[in-house]
């Protein structure tokens, strides 16, 4: 039975290599390109037997790792490989905390992009060179909060995402084609959840999950 790899990132050239190697590294996969964190969404719920996402960090609906965490809540047993064009340590550090099976740094060569694809294929997590002994030393960024936002359903990270962007109950309800009280009582559903109590609290709650490439703290250093 072909295997199926969804690969998100929303820079079409970039998808395009990525795709390259998938089809290097298993040459009958069926691959699914997505621009979007709601694209991604409804890819893997349609293709519910995928067994591979790459994921770019910076995509539209995404707020740096909160696509991961999702989708690690949500899909536990789907791994998810981070592709990022942010080679720092942290960076790669946080990615394996929030539950990613590997990382790939987008100057990688096709070689390399393919060898890593096999390796969590095969049930291994992948990282560049050296920097598993690194990261080893540095200290952990998995927070309560991340659990938090895992435990969040589609339609309810949907919700929340489009909160972030600052959209109004009546924009998020014709967007996702509902009434504005079921969007109120996912936003109800959110705040319980996430442990805040108003949308300003929700957004600074989930630019926790941001990419923060200066810290780089070590752990005793």
């Amino acid at each position: 039975m072909a295997q199926t790899i969804i690969v998100a990132d929303d820079h079409p050239l970039f998808r395009a290599a990525l795709k390259q190697a998938v089809s290097q590294a298993v040459p009958d996969a069926e691959t699914v390109e997505v621009d979007s964190i709601k694209a991604l969404q409804a890819a893997v719920e349609s293709h519910p037997d995928a067994d591979l996402v790459l994921l770019d960090l910076n995509m539209p609906g995404a707020h740096g790792f909160s696509g991961l965490v999702f989708m690690r809540g949500q899909y536990p047993g789907l791994p998810v490989v981070v592709v990022s064009g942010s080679e720092e340590l942290q960076v790669m550090r946080r990615s394996i905390d929030y539950g990613g099976s590997g990382f790939i740094p987008k100057s990688a060569p096709l070689p390399t992009i393919t060898e890593a694809i096999q390796a969590v294929l095969e049930g291994d997590v992948w990282l560049p060179e050296g920097v598993a002994e690194k990261i080893e030393r540095m200290h952990s960024d998995a927070t309560d909060f991340s659990e938090k936002l895992a435990s969040l359903t589609p339609q309810q990270f949907r919700v929340l995402g489009m909160l972030a962007e600052g959209l109004l109950n009546k924009q998020i309800a014709y967007d996702l084609d509902v009434s504005e009280a079921t969007i109120k009582a996912h936003i109800t559903a959110v705040f319980r959840k996430l442990g805040v109590r108003n949308r300003t609290q929700a957004v600074i709650a989930i630019q926790q999950m941001e990419i923060d490439p200066s810290d780089q703290s070590l752990s005793g250093s």
